[in-house]
């Protein structure tokens, strides 16, 4: 799967994500660093790659459709978020991917927990 990591996600988290065999851009990558939400939401749309952010702003539907996107996952890292807590959330994510696709929708990953928000919804 195409994906875009946000500048808030880790190089970790993008090794992850690669070694699970995913097509992995970042916003640092692009030079994106403190560009705009909507920004960085048309660049992600316009390649075609999952946007995956802890950003919830990401998560206003009628700012951000996901039906105009290969979708947004939003990591929700928790009020004590630790760098293991959140390559836990990574793994999560991957092991969701390897039998569903965001694709066109808003996922929130939470600890042991998806939450879809679909195109039809907004």
């Amino acid at each position: 799967m195409r994906l875009k990591l946000d500048e808030n996600l880790s190089r970790s988290a993008a090794e992850l994500c690669r070694a699970a065999g995913h097509d992995v851009m970042s916003v640092r990558d692009q030079g994106l660093r403190g560009a705009p939400d909507e920004r960085v939401f048309a660049v992600s749309a316009g390649e075609g790659r999952v946007l995956v952010t802890l950003d919830r702003d990401l998560g206003q539907v009628l700012r951000f459709p996901p039906s105009s996107s290969a979708g947004i996952v939003i990591i929700d890292a928790g009020p004590r978020a630790t760098h293991s807590g959140l390559l836990e959330r990574i793994r999560q994510l991957l092991t969701i991917l390897e039998t569903r696709s965001p694709d066109r929708a808003l996922w929130i990953i939470e600890l042991g927990r998806l939450r879809i928000h679909l195109a039809d919804d907004e």
